[in-house]
């Protein structure tokens, strides 16, 4: 279970929009909002947003599962929620423009979370959904799982959402999504690189827990610094790309974690405990 240092408090199912549980490193945040296929509303987003800050914080968590209740995985923005702020003076558009800076706040703090996140879906994950799948590190979709990004379907074309695409397919694929609107299911979304695993849907949980425990069994350190350099320099030229990647290996190689497990890998020890340090 938890250890006693640990900067959260697990929650239980049905207390709030979602709830968590932590064992051996590893953390499951499960999306708990079933009867509205677990839209992003404003509840669930702040709630997922306090949640990630307090693991961002917590050194004894080493992976993230990001799973959810019921049939469906999300369903995106809460459009109920979002209609009767048309009633607002304005039309709603204050509020429209905090709202999408608020999720994009969200899936900003999943790239940037020191420890990587899992997305493990079932069911549809559509329109804001689907972002937070693209948002994540790492996915494992069962094989009856759907995707889409339907915004346009409504009126609505996807564009925060298309941010997280884009940096996870090809343009073709991205734009064939974000233009068609269409369902696709798990093996295609796969073949374009949206999810790395699909597995039958009594497999998926074991399928995100077996990923989740081999990373809890890397050096935190090392898997810190390669998650943020990853990212960083994807948004780079070549040139700065490999700059900056050599600074974050020598970076790398000053921590304790680096020194004791290439000191007993070239002296054929079996490798230390990690101390994330």
């Amino acid at each position: 279970m938890m250890s006693d240092h640990s900067a959260i408090d697990s929650s239980a199912p049905g207390e709030s929009p979602l709830y968590f549980d932590v064992d051996s490193g590893v953390a499951r945040v499960v999306l708990d909002r079933p009867k509205s296929i677990n839209a992003l509303s404003e509840e669930m987003l702040s709630a997922l947003q306090s949640c990630l800050d307090d693991i961002s914080r917590d050194r004894s968590i080493r992976a993230v599962i990001l799973r959810s209740s019921g049939d469906h995985f999300c369903a995106g923005h809460n459009l109920k929620e979002m209609t009767a702020r048309r009633a607002d003076a304005d039309g709603g558009k204050a509020y429209f423009v905090e709202l999408f800076e608020t999720c994009s706040a969200l899936m900003k703090t999943i790239v940037r979370l020191p420890q990587p996140v899992i997305a493990e879906i079932r069911g549809v994950a559509t329109a804001a959904g689907c972002q937070l799948v693209a948002a994540c590190d790492l996915a494992v979709a069962a094989d009856t799982a759907k995707f889409a990004t339907s915004g346009v379907n409504i009126g609505l074309f996807c564009s925060t959402p298309m941010v997280a695409l884009s940096r996870n397919v090809s343009r073709k694929h991205a734009m064939e999504m974000l233009l068609l609107g269409e369902f696709l299911p798990a093996e295609r979304v796969a073949a374009m690189g949206l999810v790395n695993s699909v597995v039958p849907e009594d497999r998926v949980a074991d399928e995100a827990e077996r990923m989740a425990r081999i990373i809890a069994g890397k050096s935190s350190a090392a898997v810190k610094i390669g998650k943020e350099a990853f990212y960083r320099q994807a948004e780079m030229t070549l040139d700065e790309a490999y700059q900056y990647a050599g600074w974050a290996m020598a970076e790398n190689m000053m921590a304790r974690d680096a020194e004791a497990g290439i000191g007993a890998f070239v002296t054929k020890q079996p490798m230390p405990d990690w101390t994330g340090e």
